[in-house]
C-alpha cells in the first residue's frame, strides 16, 4: 500500500456507525470520555494504516527533524479529538472550551461596513472554531469547498445543527454555478472560508516552499479573490490540548492583482505568501496539521 499523492484519494475513514457512536458518546458520557476513547481509535489507525504513519512521519520529520511512532499516535490523536470536538461546536457546547482570539476585531470591522471577504483557511487545526466565534459574535462564516471526503461527518453534524447546511457551499466541479452563490454572498456582505492547502479537482496549482521543499498550493483561491475584487484575510484555528482553541485572524491582501504579464509569477507570489503562513502556525502547533497523504508529491 502507497501513500495517496492526492487527497481526493483519500477515503473517509470509518463508518457511520462508528461515527454515530461517538456521538452519543459525546452525549451521554460528556467530552472527557470521548477523548478517552480516541486514544484507542487512534491507536488502531496508526497500526492499520499504513500510508497514515507515512504521511504523519514525513511531516513531522520535515518540520521538527524527527518522528517516533509515539510521535504518529499523537498527531492522530489530535485530529481525531480536532474532529471529535467539532460534535461539541456544533451543538453550542462552547462552555467546554477555552478560546483565544487573535484578530477578531478584522472580522468584526468587516461586518461593520458591509463588505464581504474571502477568508483562506488551512486543514491546519479547525475551521469550525472560526465559525463558532463567529457565529457568537454576529459575524457569520460559510465555508466553500470540496465536502466528498467528509460526507459522514458533515451528514452527522447536520442532524446536530441544521442550520450548518446553510453555511455550506459545495465546489462541484461539473456544475460550475456555485461560484453565483459565492459572488451573490459577497457582494451582501458575508464572509466565506475557502481551504488554501489542498488542490482542487481543476488541478490549478503552483509549486512553492513549504517546510524545506517544494509543494502544489491551489490557485483557485486567489483567481477567485481576483474576480470577486473582494480583500482576503487568513484564518487559523489552533488546538492546544486538553481543551483551549486559539484562533488567529490576520488580513492577507486588500485586493488580489494577477497582472496579464507575470499573472503565474503573481499566483506563486501569494501562493507562497500563504505557505509561509501555514507553516508559521505549524510551527506553533506541531500536530495540528492534518494532510495525511503525500503532501509534497509532484504528481
Amino acid at each position: 500500500m502507497t501513500t495517496a499523492t492526492r487527497w481526493q484519494d483519500v477515503a473517509e475513514k470509518g463508518s457511520l456507525l462508528g461515527i454515530r457512536i461517538i456521538v452519543a458518546l459525546a452525549t451521554v458520557l460528556g467530552r472527557r470520555t470521548v477523548r478517552a476513547v480516541l486514544h484507542v481509535v487512534a491507536a488502531w489507525y496508526v497500526a492499520f494504516h499504513p500510508a497514515v504513519r507515512r504521511a504523519s512521519r514525513d511531516y513531522l520529520v520535515r518540520l521538527r527533524g524527527r518522528a517516533s511512532l509515539g510521535d504518529v499516535h499523537r498527531h492522530v490523536l489530535c485530529f481525531a479529538r480536532v474532529t471529535a470536538d467539532r460534535i461539541f461546536l456544533a451543538q453550542g457546547a462552547f462552555a467546554e472550551f477555552a478560546v483565544t482570539t487573535e484578530g477578531e476585531g478584522f472580522l468584526r470591522a468587516l461586518r461593520d461596513e458591509r463588505r464581504g471577504a474571502l477568508i483562506l483557511l488551512a486543514h491546519l487545526g479547525s475551521f469550525e472554531v472560526l465559525r463558532a466565534v463567529g457565529g457568537a459574535h454576529d459575524v457569520p462564516v460559510s465555508v466553500l469547498g470540496y465536502f466528498r471526503n467528509a460526507r459522514m461527518v458533515n451528514a452527522v453534524l447536520r442532524e446536530l445543527n441544521p442550520a450548518i447546511d446553510a453555511r455550506l457551499i459545495e465546489i462541484r466541479p461539473d456544475d460550475p454555478t456555485f461560484i453565483f452563490d459565492v459572488e451573490r454572498r459577497i457582494s451582501e456582505g458575508e464572509l466565506i472560508g475557502t481551504m488554501g492547502d489542498r488542490v482542487g479537482a481543476d488541478g490549478k496549482s503552483v509549486r512553492v516552499p513549504f517546510l524545506g521543499a517544494s509543494a502544489s498550493f491551489p490557485t483557485g483561491p486567489y483567481l477567485l479573490a481576483a474576480a470577486l475584487g473582494c480583500p482576503v484575510y487568513l484564518a487559523f484555528g489552533l488546538f492546544h490540548d486538553p481543551n483551549r482553541y486559539a484562533l488567529y485572524c490576520e488580513p492577507f491582501a486588500e485586493r488580489v492583482v494577477l497582472p496579464r504579464a507575470g499573472r503565474t509569477e503573481a499566483l506563486a507570489a501569494y501562493a507562497a505568501r500563504f505557505a509561509a503562513r501555514v507553516e508559521h502556525h505549524c510551527r506553533l502547533a506541531p500536530y495540528n496539521w492534518f494532510n495525511f497523504y503525500d503532501f509534497w508529491s509532484a504528481e
